[in-house]
Order: C-alpha cells, then structure tokens, then sequence
C-alpha cells in the first residue's frame, strides 16, 4: 500500500499532471509526469514528504481481478520508485491492456524507462 503523502488524492491533482506535464509510454503503460515547483501558488497540497502516484486501470486492462492485480503490482513499484524521484514530483501511471500479463519486473522496467525519458527531457 503506498502511504497517504505519496497519492495523488483528487480529479484535480490527476487532471493537471496529465494535461500539464510530460507523457512518456511502453508496451505496457503510459507515465505523466509533473515536477512541481515547491512555491507553486495554484497547488497548496504538496508535501515534502515524497513523490505522488495516481494510477488508471481501466477495463480494458480486463476484469475486476486482473484490474486488481495490476494495481497491486503498480503500487510495488511506485513505493519502489519513491527514494529515486525528486519530492515534488506528481505522477499518473495508466496501464495498458498488456500490463495484465505482464511480470513485476517487466512493469518496474516499463515505468523506469519512461520515467527516465519525461525526467530528463
């Protein structure tokens, strides 16, 4: 389970990190990343705490229990992603219908992948 400082909580939060940060996909997922400015004016939310995940499985990824285990093995990853991103960073995860078959580690090295091409654009 990710700790309540890392999610991203509201509609609006997952609205400005997709439609206001950058996009990067895989086979698997598709990452939004947001780096917000610690002074930002518009979100009072952010805590210094860490890094925040949304994720999106839709289902199209398949039924309620591939839905469910997908999100589980998301979530592993983002906790394990925690320490190697920058604190002000916002982060929505989409899956893709191929994340249900897909490993653990297939999905951690989907998402670092595409973490490292919208960090360092």
């Amino acid at each position: 389970m990710l700790p309540h400082q890392h999610k991203l909580t509201s509609p609006q939060q997952f609205r400005r990190t997709i439609k206001g940060g950058r996009r990067a996909g895989s086979r698997t997922v598709v990452v939004h990343f947001r780096n917000v400015p610690a002074d930002s004016s518009h979100d009072t939310e952010i805590d210094a705490a860490g890094p925040r995940f949304g994720l999106v499985v839709s289902k199209a990824v398949g039924n309620a229990v591939l839905r469910h285990r997908t999100s589980r093995r998301l979530r592993h990853v983002c906790l394990s992603l925690v320490d190697e991103l920058p604190v002000t960073a916002d982060i929505v995860i989409r899956a893709l219908p191929a994340s249900a078959t897909a490993s653990s580690e297939q999905l951690r090295k989907d998402i670092t992948k595409a973490l490292r091409k919208v960090w360092n654009t």
